[in-house]
């Protein structure tokens, strides 16, 4: 499956290491785009890939095309596309906030996939969200499908909608879940703990409550009663908790994102 990659940044990056740690992809089959030269020559030393410095000299002969570049700088990205794509590419577009409609407009292109990944992708621990338009074939959706599968757990929606709460949610939920471990980590080391002690209790508490929520049969909500004792620490602490608002701010949080997404896509 020849694959080019528009833009060189984190996410990418994750995606292509990912995909050929799994060998959903080969080093021989990827192209990437990449306009910083010490960038271009990381790319290519690392993963045996080809590299080029301008997005239309990196699609010719792909089926898919990644595209991972800022949303700000899709404008001047599209204006070099337009035009150099043909009818039986797929572009698959990780931007945050920039709707279909407007990806088929500016490309001049109708087969176009939309994804929202998020960083865990890094680790193969992501979560993406994706929709499609009309014009990709079930066997385009199977393929795309395979590679969100090679960086972490991949969800299909029809409503587009739906990806602008993804990125409210998944999307920038790690900055949330990390803040939150930044706080913590803090009000630790205050009482008494070392930094490192209290980083490593704080991450393996992170890391075990998503595990437990992940494979148990329980609902969130019922795996944090079975924690709070009657009149002990934990009730103590979620007291407090709700008496901050804390359930007020993380949906204030995530209207935020959502909010700021349709901005970035013009809505």
């Amino acid at each position: 499956m020849r694959t080019a990659f528009v833009g060189g940044g984190t996410m990418a990056e994750a995606i292509l290491s990912r995909a050929l740690e799994r060998g959903v992809l080969s080093p021989a089959e990827i192209t990437v785009a990449e306009p910083m030269a010490a960038r271009r020559a990381h790319v290519e030393s690392t993963y045996g890939v080809s590299t080029t410095g301008a997005g239309r000299d990196a699609i010719g002969g792909a089926e898919f095309i990644v595209l991972a570049v800022k949303p700000q700088n899709f404008p001047d990205v599209a204006s070099g596309l337009s035009g150099t794509l043909v009818p039986s590419q797929t572009v698959l577009s990780i931007m945050a906030g920039v709707p279909l409609s407007r990806l088929c407009s500016e490309l001049g292109h109708d087969r176009i996939i939309r994804i929202m990944p998020n960083t865990p992708a890094q680790v193969g621990a992501g979560a993406s969200v994706w929709t499609a338009t009309a014009s990709v074939s079930e066997t385009e959706r199977g393929q795309a499908s395979v590679l969100l599968a090679s960086f972490g757990t991949q969800l299909y929606v029809e409503d587009e909608d739906l990806i602008d709460v993804a990125t409210a949610v998944s999307g920038s939920g790690p900055a949330y879940v990390f803040r939150f471990m930044e706080v913590l980590t803090a009000a630790a080391v205050a009482r008494g703990l070392n930094p490192e002690d209290a980083a490593l209790l704080v991450e393996q508490t992170v890391y075990g409550s998503a595990l437990l929520a992940r494979e148990s049969a329980e609902s969130p909500a019922r795996l944090r009663e079975m924690v709070t004792s009657p009149g002990g620490t934990t009730e103590a602490a979620l007291r407090a908790l709700t008496e901050s608002d804390f359930d007020t701010a993380v949906e204030g949080a995530v209207r935020a994102a959502y909010d700021r997404a349709k901005e970035l896509g013009g809505n």
